[in-house]
């Protein structure tokens, strides 16, 4: 028996040691990141290799709040991003709902579509989207942006959310129904507890997705004063020389609210889909 038990727990350590070095090496980008971006500037282009300084300075930090407009970036990702979740996930919720508990014409074809337009590539989207919303005095305009990510979020939250709302069990609205309970209170009050975990991905995925965005708003945003993080990061990098201390500095800030979102939503996603389904 003790042999056995040796044996199992030899198994053990070998497992915890290979998820441990698999974890620290995933990690490692990050945390070099982090320790570059609190690096004083010389270190930064030092030959010199050292994991972590003896001088930990926060002056990157104080250069890129205060002598940059990175600032700016991460307001206008804010506010496009939560604008963008809060009305994705609504647009989402309401045609998921329909999808999910009415049998209509076109049904499936409308289905397949939402599938299919997730299919392209933005870089072939990109040219038409941007004669598109230039005809419509739309290039160079947050509504703009906003537009263009709830776009190109709602398919996909669509289906995402279809999965939880046909795990609903249809009796919880019908018994709403019979209390009298309109379409919308029923969405609200009876499904929307019950697939709040469904929810909450759907959310966390619409915001990581409008926050990271390249490509679209690169187009479609030219003034400086109207960039994003991801295009505002970029302009760091430069013709002739990059500021890596600054690169490495709004790297790291610009991970914070995404990793905020999911610390708050996070309890969501592990939540029992049956919360809230006893009627009293």
């Amino acid at each position: 028996m003790s042999r056995v038990r040796a044996g199992q727990l030899a198994q053990d350590l070998l497992v915890v040691g290979l998820t441990f070095a698999l974890l620290l090496g995933l990690a490692f980008p990050t945390l070099w990141i982090f320790l570059t971006s609190i690096r004083p500037e010389q270190e930064v282009f030092s030959d010199t290799f050292r994991l972590i300084s003896s001088t930990l300075t926060l002056e990157s930090y104080r250069t890129l709040l205060a002598k940059t407009t990175f600032p700016t970036y991460i307001r206008n990702s804010l506010v496009v991003s939560l604008i963008t979740t809060v009305t994705s996930v609504a647009i989402s919720l309401l045609a998921a709902y329909s999808f999910s508990r009415h049998r209509f014409r076109f049904r499936g074809v409308l289905l397949i579509m939402v599938v299919f337009s997730q299919l392209f590539p933005y870089v072939i989207l990109i040219t038409p989207i941007y004669v598109f919303f230039y005809h419509l005095k739309l290039v160079n305009t947050t509504l703009g942006l906003i537009i263009a990510y709830i776009a190109t979020t709602v398919p996909f939250c669509v289906y995402m959310l279809l999965g939880y709302l046909d795990s609903v069990p249809r009796e919880l609205d019908e018994a709403a129904i019979v209390d009298g309970c309109s379409t919308i209170r029923v969405i609200c009050s009876v499904v929307l507890p019950v697939a709040w975990p469904g929810v909450a991905a759907t959310a966390i995925y619409s915001f990581a997705q409008s926050w990271n965005e390249y490509l679209i708003a690169l187009t479609l945003v030219t003034r400086n004063e109207l960039k994003t993080v991801p295009v505002g990061l970029a302009s760091f990098f430069g013709e002739y020389t990059t500021r890596w201390d600054l690169v490495m500095t709004a790297s790291v800030l610009a991970t914070v609210p995404t990793l905020i979102i999911f610390l708050v939503l996070q309890r969501h996603l592990v939540s029992g889909l049956a919360t809230g389904a006893v009627k009293q």
